[in-house]
This record gives structure tokens, sequence and C-alpha cells, in this order.
């Protein structure tokens, strides 16, 4: 099988690296040009404590790719998703499908456009960020899940399954991928909390000044899942359990376990922050569109996640700055 990742940056370079270090063929797909020269010039190159290589690779900008693929894998930013898909449609063979290794519940976007049959889920909670054209920092190694949306242990998913162990050998395959991305989705709402400031991960979650606001962010999220009767799975140390019993022993741990994990990683802020702080762009924020949308439709009240989602994008625009007055300003309205 040849493999196209379309979007070479933290996720599709570390992903298709591994790959190909192990035999994959696999090209790459990117919009930054100056990131496709770098690889076609030197190859990709993987750095960090886990692990130190580079691979000799194929990189294309998406108006050169050509033919037809059983197996695109999507790993471009959130907000990126449907125009990526509009553009790799034409690619993808007739018995083919897209494979969404993102952030955010994209797979019903991809769905909607080369349908859900030829849609596959992943779930991914490794961190890495690109460095510099052909550079991509691997800090440190997280649970990676796949899976059918309908929850089928189908052939290509034991196929997609063995190949992603070249990556992560503890790879696993579920029948509940969207357990896991709702559970993302609680976690990654504690991350964009984080990034109204300018502490580290770890430093942010251990902070008991502010863990009422990490609590409450994340069981907004889960409450919704709940009524839509989805079961949010856990990972690395989250326990979607713990937070919606209100288990407040249960949810310290959890949170405690979160640090620990954290770090870990050679990674210290999330790519949130590093897309507000450091790279002056948007963020996935976007992702949390379709969330409030359901929660619209179920009635459900989500009031600190829509101020949180309107806080990053004022500092999106310039209108606030990252500091911890942010999170003393939701503190104050919400804790």
């Amino acid at each position: 099988m040849r493999l196209v990742i379309w979007g070479a940056g933290a996720i599709g370079g570390t992903l298709g690296a591994y790959l190909i270090r192990a035999g994959h063929d696999v090209v790459f797909v990117d919009i930054a040009e100056e990131h496709v020269d770098a690889i076609n010039r030197a190859g990709l190159q993987i750095k960090g404590p886990v692990d130190e290589f580079s691979v000799e690779a194929e990189a294309r900008l998406p108006q050169q790719l050509q033919g037809q693929f059983e197996a695109i894998l999507l790993c471009v930013k959130s907000q990126h998703t449907r125009a990526a898909v509009q553009a790799l449609a034409a690619y993808v063979a007739a018995d083919g499908f897209v494979m969404s290794v993102q952030n955010g519940l994209n797979e019903l976007i991809i769905s909607q456009v080369v349908g859900r049959e030829r849609t596959l889920g992943a779930f991914v909670n490794f961190s890495a960020d690109y460095h510099a054209p052909g550079e991509i920092l691997f800090g440190g190694r997280g649970a990676v899940v796949l899976g059918e949306l309908d929850g089928a242990i189908s052939d290509r998913l034991n196929r997609m399954g063995a190949i992603f162990r070249d990556f992560d050998k503890d790879t696993l395959l579920t029948d509940n991928i969207w357990g896991y991305l709702w559970g993302k989705e609680a976690y990654g709402a504690m991350l964009f909390i984080s990034a109204l400031a300018h502490q580290a991960i770890a430093e942010a979650l251990a902070d008991s000044r502010y863990r009422s606001l990490y609590i409450r962010a994340a069981q907004e999220i889960l409450s919704l899942a709940e009524r839509l009767r989805i079961e949010a799975y856990g990972f690395n140390g989250f326990a979607p359990s713990a937070f919606l019993a209100g288990d407040l022993d249960a949810i310290h741990r959890s949170l405690d376990a979160l640090v620990e994990f954290n770090k870990l990683s050679a990674k210290t802020h999330s790519g949130i922050w590093r897309d507000l702080a450091i790279r002056k762009r948007e963020t996935e924020v976007i992702m949390y569109e379709p969330i409030l949308a359901e929660a619209d439709a179920v009635s459900l009240d989500m009031p600190l996640t829509r101020r949180w989602v309107e806080m990053v994008r004022e500092i999106e625009t310039g209108k606030r700055q990252q500091s911890l007055t942010n999170l003393d300003e939701l503190k104050a309205e919400f804790a």
C-alpha cells in the first residue's frame, strides 16, 4: 500500500518518518513550499529525546500530486480540514479511504466530502512540534488508537493497525473511536485554557489556583458527550469517569497523573500555546464549534467553554494578551 500523508507537520511528519524508516512507501503532501523543498533536498529530520534520525522522503505540493491512492492520512490542523479534503478527494481510489490523524472531530467533515464508508478515525496523543522546514521535534510518546466510525473491526482497520505499529507498537484498535475523540476534546479544553497564559502544561495542571477551571472545562465537554450517549474514554492519566462522577479525590489523582505524563515530554507547551505565542496564527479552536452546536441542539448550557473559546479568538486577533490574568478573569466568573 502506498500511503499519502497530507500534512507533514508535527503529527504527519513524525508518523511518516517512522513509517518510511520501517520500509513503507510514503509520499508527503504539504502546502508549505519551503518544507516540501527541504524534505526533497535533505530528507525529514526527527529530533528530540524520543529518537534522532533522518529519512530520505518524497514530498509534493498539493497540485503536484498525481495518481489515486488507497490510503490518505489527513494530518492538517482542524481549521484546514474541509479545504484539504476537497483538495485530496480526487486522489482517493474508488476503494480507498481517508483517515483523520488530527485533533478534533474532523471525521464528521471528511465523511461529508468523501462519504462515511470511506472515512476512518484515529486518536493520537503523542507530542510533537514542527520546528523548521524539514525538521520535527518528537517530544514524547502517547496513546495511539484507530477505529472505524461504525465500530467495526474491519480488514482495512487491521491493516492500518499493523502499519501504525511500525510507529508505535502499542497502537490499539477500538470499536468506540468516538469515545477516544470526545475524551481528547475534554482534555483539549484544559489545554486551551492553559494556553491563555504562558505556563507549561505540567505547571498549569499542577497549579491549585486554577484547577477548578480545568475540572469544569472538562466536565462541560464530558457532560455533552454523556447527553449524546457517547462513552468518553481515558488515556495517559486522564480519567473521564472521575470528572463525570464529580469525585474530587479521583479527579485530582487524574490531574496529578496528567502532570507526570506531561513532565516526561520535551514538548513543554501545547501546540495551541505555540500557535498563539510563537507562530502568531490561528489555533484549532474552530474544532469546538460543532461541539457548541451540539450543545445548542440538546439545550445544554456550556458557558465556560463559550467564554474560553471567545478569549482564544481575542488573543488570535490581538485584542487580548496571554496572561494568568485571563485565568483569574475566568475564575472570578466561573469557579
